[in-house]
């Protein structure tokens, strides 16, 4: 594994949480409304991050960011998917990456399972929660499913049911929640249907997904206020936002002013959708780390070890970080070592002579 970029376990962060802290308001509220006092962020980079890498990434390197993901206090990473290596050819070693991660206790290492093969393949593995998807667009799921939104529902019946009787956890996905490639808009009642279906199904809880990141604060309130009002509370769903067109962030905290207290993100930005041409990156953990800590929300996750992965990952890829957040920390970081170092030499002289 790639240890020779760093150790996760190395991290401290305590002067970038000491800054962070010196951001945050005496109680989670903003201009009067009322904040989530804490908010679970979802880590999906090691799946729906580096699904779309158009070259392929080494096992280690998965399994490393994994790890320093979940050292950086991230209570969920989202680590493969257990789809054919046909359609994601990035997730054809899902089950060796599941078995040579180094499991943290409290963490859960959560797998996409698309079908019925796929949930049997994550059980074999070890998976113990597993997450199921469709598209809140009927023209999205007939070009890439070739079948309508209830029937896409109807095929993870059995999925459903196979996980309760296993007892395996199981999250939904929707997609294409405000906006569609295909058709353009999707209307908040369309996407709180699908929703409460999956809810219906047994899912503990149901991930919104603006994919195409089209949204904004008003049609992602609309959406999340039309599946509150068809019955599932804010404490069942999850925000989870594309930043295509820069409202990520925006979206976000109109969730939380709604009440959502889960949110789903992407180390260093990384992502995009192989079925939704035009999808960017997901927003990015460490702004979203950066935003909740300036609200004064608790989130749990130590921004230095984050930080930490983030350069690991974006090191081994060889691309550039798609965080606002981690390039001004990291530039700041660099700096600080630099002036030590050079505080170091002049000592080291002095004392010399």
């Amino acid at each position: 594994m790639l240890r020779h970029l760093g150790s996760a376990a190395s991290c401290t962060g305590a002067l970038l949480q000491a800054g962070l802290r010196s951001l945050s308001t005496a109680a989670p509220e903003l201009l009067g409304r009322p904040l989530p006092a804490s908010v679970t962020i979802v880590e999906v980079g090691p799946r729906d991050g580096l699904q779309n890498e158009p070259e392929k990434v080494p096992t280690e390197v998965k399994v490393e960011l994994i790890e320093r993901l979940a050292a950086a206090g991230l209570p969920v990473v989202e680590s493969t998917s257990f789809v054919s290596p046909k359609w994601v050819p990035q997730l054809a070693d899902a089950a060796d990456v599941l078995a040579r991660v180094r499991q943290r206790p409290g963490v859960r290492y959560t797998v996409l399972t698309p079908n019925m093969k796929g949930f049997e393949n994550a059980l074999a593995a070890g998976a113990r929660e597993v997450a199921i998807f469709t598209a809140a667009s009927e023209a999205f799921n007939r070009k890439n499913l070739n079948c309508s939104v209830d029937e896409s529902l109807r095929k993870f019946d059995d999925v459903a049911a196979a996980a309760k009787a296993e007892g395996v956890a199981v999250r939904g996905y929707v997609s294409c929640v405000v906006g569609c490639p295909i058709q353009g808009e999707v209307t908040p009642q369309a996407a709180a249907h699908v929703a409460v279906a999956l809810r219906e199904m047994g899912c503990y809880e149901v991930s919104m997904g603006d994919t195409i990141g089209v949204g904004t604060p008003a049609s992602v309130a609309a959406m999340f206020q039309a599946c509150m009002d068809a019955g599932l509370p804010a404490e069942r769903l999850a925000a989870h936002m594309h930043d295509t067109y820069g409202q990520a962030l925006a979206n976000i905290l109109a969730s939380l002013q709604l009440g959502i207290r889960v949110v789903d993100s992407s180390v260093a930005g990384l992502g995009g959708c192989p079925y939704a041409q035009g999808a960017t990156g997901n927003v990015a953990t460490e702004d979203v780390v950066y935003m909740l800590s300036g609200l004064g929300i608790q989130h749990g996750v130590d921004m230095d070890c984050l930080l930490d992965a983030s350069d690991f990952i974006c090191r081994a890829l060889g691309k550039r970080n798609g965080s606002r957040a981690a390039e001004a920390l990291l530039r700041r970081r660099a700096a600080a070592a630099a002036k030590a170092a050079k505080a170091a030499a002049q000592q080291g002289r002095a004392t010399a002579a």
